[in-house]
């Protein structure tokens, strides 16, 4: 479906968490605030049903009676590929979900609205008050040749457009806020095929509604011992002017929105169009093409709400990936606009005991924070081990540097060097991510 899909520009407003510049559809994405990110006041958890329609437009809202529908639990077990747990695995903490093994950020919901020719509206809302993002599945796009569909925020400032003849069953790039708008647009038909058109239209059967902050599912026990100590991580914002190396470096990292309700990071690996993630995090080019990824997704002030706009664009083929190591390497679409966060660089040495690091992440899907600060604020950001245990002996390198759930996937980087020494995916204090000298030579043909 978005392969195809054209553009649509939207004004830039001060809205909840707007976001823009996807791979289907791109505004202006500088560097000016938009909205804020805290949570919304405090509604129910509720299933979701149709009332109050309208010839034109309905909306969507929050009602009881109806079912929600679960997102699909995967096997814990492993592939083929998946390496022996060893033992004390169960004593070790993935920053994710424990039925996943991601961290949820959302829930999915059984809708069955359609928006036809001769039946339905033209037009839809789909309202969950309080929800951060609506993301709509489209399992049926029939349309006559010349007509499309948009899917927007109510200003039109984030908008995605879908022509007649994309591919059924695909999720639509999500909408930032809580309220989404679905609207079939048609041209004018000279040859009146009023006979046809009974069985044409645009019928969404799922929803995936973001959590409010403070409805995020726990990763499991273990999670809350990824900090280690008081939590020293702050807004990436807050280095831009005291620590501009780390802020800047920052700026190649990305949220990850997967199967519309799970969060991971991915970083940008060198100056051709590569991410990597965790393996745990996503494995498969089919789960890749229908995953988000969200640059700029950061503060515009520091210990403030406001948020810049960030670019989405979709991720697109696997290129690599190891079970064992607990990497994937990635591309994406549309990856000239992403270009300008720039990226980070895989340090082919082993770091010492006691060399500061720093930890770009979005913990819990908060927009980007760095763990380890310079000097005094490095705090408990050092190497502790660098020859320690993960899926493999002598695989990571262990460190007390502060993630959370979500934080999967994150770059850890040397001070000294300013390159990655480590991909995060282990908490439970001390924490540790796989070696970066070990995935720089795994990945060099790709890099």
């Amino acid at each position: 479906m978005r392969r195809k899909t054209g553009i649509v520009i939207g004004t830039c407003a001060a809205v909840a968490l707007v976001a823009t510049a996807g791979a289907v559809a791109r505004s202006h994405t500088d560097d000016r605030p938009v909205g804020t990110w805290h949570e919304a006041p405090g509604v129910a958890r509720t299933p979701v049903a149709v009332h109050g329609q309208s010839p034109a437009a309905t909306t969507v809202v929050p009602e009881a009676g109806r079912a929600l529908e679960k997102a699909p639990a995967r096997s814990a077990e492993p592939s083929e590929t998946r390496a022996a747990q060893r033992p004390g695995d169960g004593d070790r903490r993935l920053e994710s979900a424990p039925a996943t093994r991601r961290q949820r950020i959302g829930e999915l919901l059984r809708v069955d609205r359609l928006l036809g020719y001769l039946v339905g509206p033209s037009k839809e809302r789909f309202r969950y008050p309080g929800a951060s993002y609506v993301k709509l599945h489209l399992d049926r796009m029939a349309l006559l040749p010349g007509d499309y569909v948009t899917v927007s925020n109510p200003e039109g400032t984030e908008s995605y457009r879908y022509d007649a003849g994309d591919a059924d069953g695909r999720w639509a790039m999500s909408i930032t806020g809580d309220t989404a708008v679905l609207e079939v647009h048609r041209a004018v038909n000279p040859l009146g095929l009023g006979s046809v058109l009974g069985s044409l239209g645009v019928h969404v059967d799922r929803i995936a509604r973001g959590f409010k902050r403070n409805e995020s599912v726990p990763a499991g026990p273990g999670r809350e011992e990824s900090v280690c100590g008081a939590d020293t991580s702050t807004d990436a914002v807050c280095y831009q002017s005291k620590d501009a190396v780390a802020y800047t470096k920052s700026k190649a990292i990305s949220r990850l929105l997967i199967n519309g309700t799970e969060l991971c990071t991915a970083w940008r690996a060198g100056p051709k169009n590569r991410l990597v993630t965790n393996n745990h995090c996503l494995t498969t080019s089919d789960e890749a093409y229908d995953t988000e990824v969200w640059f700029n997704y950061q503060c515009a002030r520091c210990g403030g709400y406001d948020v810049f706009k960030p670019t989405k664009v979709w991720g697109d083929k696997v290129l690599a990936t190891d079970r064992v190591l607990d990497y994937t390497l990635f591309t994406v679409d549309a990856f000239t606009s992403i270009e300008k966060f720039g990226y980070l660089t895989l340090d082919t040495a082993r770091p010492a005991r006691g060399q500061a690091l720093y930890v770009p992440q979005h913990p819990a899907g908060e927009p980007t924070r760095i763990a380890g600060g310079q000097g005094d604020r490095a705090g408990n950001c050092a190497v502790d081990n660098p020859d320690y245990t993960g899926y493999a002996t002598h695989s990571d390198v262990s460190y007390f540097c502060d993630t959370a759930g979500g934080s999967s996937g994150s770059p850890v980087l040397s001070r000294a060097t300013n390159k990655v020494v480590a991909l995060h995916h282990f908490g439970g204090c001390p924490n540790s991510g796989v070696r970066g000298d070990l995935l720089a030579n795994r990945l060099r043909a790709h890099l």
